[in-house]
């Protein structure tokens, strides 16, 4: 991942994007060495932010096209991981997406997001909330250390 810091502001796009998808990658260390680089924080944001709900969108996508049976297939969930992802959206309804950014849980709760057909909009609202505050919060941090 660290080599896609090369590329600037595309670099973090793709690593980003990459990492929200069902691929287990994180964007995290392009982010911090762009920051250290001396990139605008605000573009970096914004950037990483945009990445990553555009990759959470495949993951939507992928359950709202997709079969249950093909979806636990390509995550490699058990039905056990798809029935606790279900159960979270019960429990905590739409609100959940805000913690879209989650490893190991952010995935699963987009997919089922597209499964379950929550309303694009609120869809997009709330996984954009949860990943512009993360990365926020991220670079906040990146940049207070160093």
């Amino acid at each position: 991942m660290e080599y896609l810091s090369e590329f600037g502001y595309i670099g973090l796009f793709v690593a980003a994007f990459l990492a929200a998808t069902i691929l287990p990658l994180s964007s995290e260390v392009v982010l911090t060495a762009l920051l250290l680089s001396g990139l605008s924080p605000t573009t970096l944001v914004l950037v990483a932010t945009v990445g990553n709900v555009l990759g959470s969108l495949v993951n939507y996508a992928l359950g709202y096209w997709a079969s249950v049976v093909v979806v636990k297939k390509w995550l490699r969930m058990s039905d056990a991981d798809f029935v606790r992802a279900e159960q979270r959206f019960a429990r905590y309804g739409m609100v959940s997406l805000l913690f879209a950014w989650v490893p190991i849980i952010g995935d699963p709760l987009t997919v089922i997001a597209g499964v379950l057909r929550i309303r694009l909009r609120w869809f997009l609202i709330l996984v954009s909330a949860g990943k512009f505050l993360r990365y926020v919060v991220i670079s906040y941090m990146v940049l207070e250390v160093y």
